[in-house]
């Protein structure tokens, strides 16, 4: 995500940074090259001039030129620029008064509107929502067959009629059936177009008369740059549309739709799409995206990702065990597996301070192959084996190999790192007597 808006950025302030003084002339320069990036990124014109201006200002003021550390203040200054250009603070979901809350799901064929409404019930639905799935899209017949599917998937209830139902029809239905399973929320699926058409446009006005929905929801595929700006106001203007969720942003490398779209439009941007999988929906934050283009991590992301993968009894027991040096390769693969929970190892780089410049050099597979081939090795141990490690010799090596499909010395580079990190810890476990340093206290050696 942003990886060449974000690269580039990134450069030019560690260039100021490292400088002592800074001049107005510094500042016009790295001003300079963060324009051009940001109109090699895609970012709407007006949007890039406006938000070089208010960084100009802010920048060449005298707090900022006679401070100690300029290079920090003028990089503070972008970040709290970019915050504004995204829509400031969050924007949640409008609640109806009274249940349910009706929200319709509008945009064009290819954005990922049907997957999207399924991934939000399902966020709904972890939140303790109770949502309803409404299949209103009768022109694309494979639409209605994939949200059920979806539905099934996520124990989620669909409301569907076939290709042959009237779309009004199909939600006045789904009013009812809402009420008789007492949903909170509804979500209407409504048909897409492979472009912005006069019948598309009156179709969703007459459905938006009759359902009276708290949002308006418009799905754009963040890909799409400029064009998803142009999407975003032409919708508006005919349909009014309530809100915005950007998809396919885990491979905009760009990020003008993302930088530009709440700036052009003034709508807000309430949900992003990250990836394929049905977890892969987050609410948008856009101080958290701000400290991610500018390679600062985003810590919150990281945690709630944490906070749900993680089990909390068995990570008790792995802090207990860390704390007596008594980890085993059991605990190992279960700690690969909630990671693997988590996500692609690039996006969790992405979100640790310091490291996201590491993830857009990694191969995009390379976490599951090298996972795969860790847990192959352990899940072809014997039980005593992955207690006990130190038990595997020479012919355990080889049935080990023979079992996982790799060879001895994969064998041998897994049990080396193994013995490695145990050796951390009982270092870590002996300064610390067993207990949690506290600020200050970390080592040199766990520092690196």
């Amino acid at each position: 995500m942003f990886e060449i808006l974000s690269e580039k950025i990134q450069n030019v302030l560690n260039k100021l940074g490292n400088r002592g003084v800074l001049t107005e002339k510094d500042v016009d320069e790295a001003l300079r090259e963060v324009r051009l990036a940001l109109l090699e990124a895609d970012v709407n014109f007006k949007v890039v001039k406006g938000f070089l201006a208010r960084v100009k200002e802010r920048a060449i003021g005298a707090d900022v030129l006679q401070s100690l550390t300029p290079g920090n203040q003028v990089v503070k200054i972008v970040n709290e620029e970019l915050i504004s250009i995204l829509g400031g603070g969050q924007s949640h979901l409008t609640q109806s008064s009274q249940p349910p809350t009706v929200a319709m799901l509008v945009g064009l064929q290819g954005s990922g509107k049907t997957t999207t409404a399924a991934k939000l019930a399902r966020h709904l639905k972890l939140s303790g929502q109770r949502p309803l799935l409404v299949a209103a899209d009768v022109y694309r017949p494979a639409a209605i067959t994939q949200l059920v599917t979806l539905g099934k998937q996520l124990d989620i209830p669909v409301h569907s009629e076939g290709a042959d139902e009237k779309p009004a029809r199909i939600c006045a239905n789904a009013l009812k059936r809402a009420r008789e399973v007492a949903a909170t929320h509804i979500l209407i699926d409504t048909a897409g177009r492979l472009h912005i058409d006069e019948n598309m446009m009156k179709e969703l006005t007459e459905l938006k008369a009759l359902l009276r929905p708290a949002e308006v929801l418009l799905v754009v595929d963040a890909m799409t740059g400029q064009d998803a700006v142009r999407t975003a106001e032409a919708f508006n203007t005919q349909v009014g549309i309530t809100g915005l969720i950007l998809t396919k942003m885990d491979g905009d490398a760009r990020g003008g739709a993302a930088l530009s779209i709440r700036s052009v439009t003034g709508i807000p941007i309430k949900f992003i799409g990250v990836g394929e999988k049905m977890d892969a929906l987050q609410p948008f934050y856009p101080d958290r995206l701000a400290s991610r283009i500018l390679g600062m991590g985003d810590v919150l992301t990281l945690i709630e990702k944490a906070e749900i993968a993680v089990d909390d009894k068995r990570a008790k027991d792995l802090e207990r065990k860390m704390r007596e040096a008594s980890l085993d390769l059991e605990d190992f693969l279960e700690q690969l597996r909630q990671l693997k929970k988590m996500g692609p190892l690039q996006q969790i780089l992405e979100l640790v301070p310091g490291l996201s410049r590491l993830a857009p050099k990694l191969p995009a597979d390379i976490d599951e192959q090298r996972m795969k081939r860790t847990e192959a090795i352990i899940l072809s141990m014997t039980p005593a084996e992955r207690r006990h490690p130190e038990i595997i010799d020479g012919s355990r090596r080889r049935r080990i190999a023979r079992g996982s499909g790799t060879t001895p010395q994969d064998i041998n580079q897994l049990l080396n790192q193994f013995r490695q990190m145990q050796k951390l810890l009982k270092q870590y476990s002996a300064m610390f007597k067993g207990k949690p340093p506290k600020m200050g206290q970390i080592p040199d050696f766990l520092r690196r």
